[in-house]
């Protein structure tokens, strides 16, 4: 789902539209939906990104998942935490943003 469609429906779940490409001025709100205020929506996916801006790094530096139960395979055998260890680090180097 996109950031803008995030948006709309974090302000309005209930709303309908229509959307033309990706421009926040091409929304085409459905009969029985009032229309979002371009501002709002900006400020919606503004938040939606700094909220997520984590993700996509995180994914990308996680152990496959293959490696992940291997790691917990072998912690549990051995009384290590190797795996706990491994998402910490990356958890330590992406942090979540906070407000």
């Amino acid at each position: 789902m996109s950031n803008l469609v995030k948006a709309i429906k974090s302000i309005n779940p209930d709303a309908k539209f229509n959307l033309v490409g990706t421009d926040l001025n091409n929304i085409e709100w459905i009969k029985g939906t009032t229309p979002i205020a371009v501002s709002e929506i900006q400020t919606k996916i503004d938040e939606i990104v700094k909220a997520e801006t984590h993700i996509v790094p995180r994914e990308r530096a996680y152990p496959s998942i293959q490696e992940q139960l291997d790691m917990m395979y072998h912690d549990q055998v051995n009384g290590t935490t190797t795996w706990q260890d491994a998402i910490n680090a990356v958890k330590a180097k992406y942090p979540k943003e906070t407000n």
